[in-house]
């Protein structure tokens, strides 16, 4: 009996280890899900908040720190630019400079679809190493999607630039005053200068979103992301 008894649980031993073996890849696999669901759940929230943000009107304007600006371009490292931009300061330009900001407060507005997007689209494979930043789920989106959201972008930045009269303001700068001629400043030179500065901003902002998430225990996703990876190193 002692004999038997020692041979039924030397099998069970066997078969826990077994049963162990394969559960362990499912359980894994269920933990990487649960971890591709925390990361697009607060890149959602943190773009979300920061489209809100910079969607209200003013808004890129009202901060130093993604105010749109007119393309540096010309000779010089973009001297003419610069007299232009200095020149709107003045009010010497249509106020062209505000309607840039304008245009670009216009393009977050209405870019939440392009980003959720994006997020969605996120592999679980390249999640691991995100949380060694604040910003670090901002920064893999936009080394992931960048150049996507980027051409996604620039539709809505031409549109909210034919609407706010950007387009018709550079226009008639040129007519006015030759400086816009020799700076080089097209449309298409605009609008991808527009692009490229919102993108910087609204990416600015996802960072700054996403790090507070991080920091607040009341909201969970910044918590629960840090938990799962084993927080920052």
């Amino acid at each position: 009996m002692h004999r038997l008894s020692a041979i039924l649980s030397r099998r069970a031993l066997i078969a826990g280890i077994a049963a162990a073996g394969a559960v362990a890849p499912f359980a894994g696999l269920a933990r990487a899900q649960g971890l591709g669901g925390t990361l697009n759940g607060l890149l959602d929230k943190a773009s979300d908040s920061a489209l809100d943000k910079l969607g209200q009107p003013g808004a890129f304007y009202a901060d130093p720190a993604v105010r749109i600006a007119l393309p540096l371009v010309g000779g010089s490292g973009g001297l003419l630019g610069s007299v232009l931009n200095a020149g709107s300061k003045l009010g010497l330009t249509d106020g062209l400079t505000r309607k840039l900001n304008d245009a670009a407060g216009l393009a977050a507005k209405e870019a939440k679809p392009i980003f959720r997007t994006a997020i969605g689209r996120l592999s679980l494979a390249d999640v691991p190493g995100i949380v060694k930043q604040n910003d670090g789920a901002s920064q893999y989106l936009r080394t992931s999607a960048g150049d996507e959201l980027k051409g996604k972008l620039r539709p809505l930045v031409d549109a909210g630039l034919a609407k706010v009269g950007a387009y018709g303001a550079l226009d008639k700068l040129s007519r006015k005053s030759s400086l816009a001629s020799l700076a080089g400043i097209s449309h298409d030179k605009l609008g991808t200068s527009v692009t490229d500065q919102a993108l910087n901003g609204i990416f600015k902002y996802i960072g700054g979103e996403e790090e507070e998430l991080r920091a607040n225990p009341i909201k969970p996703l910044g918590g629960l992301l840090d938990g799962l990876l084993g927080g920052k190193n």
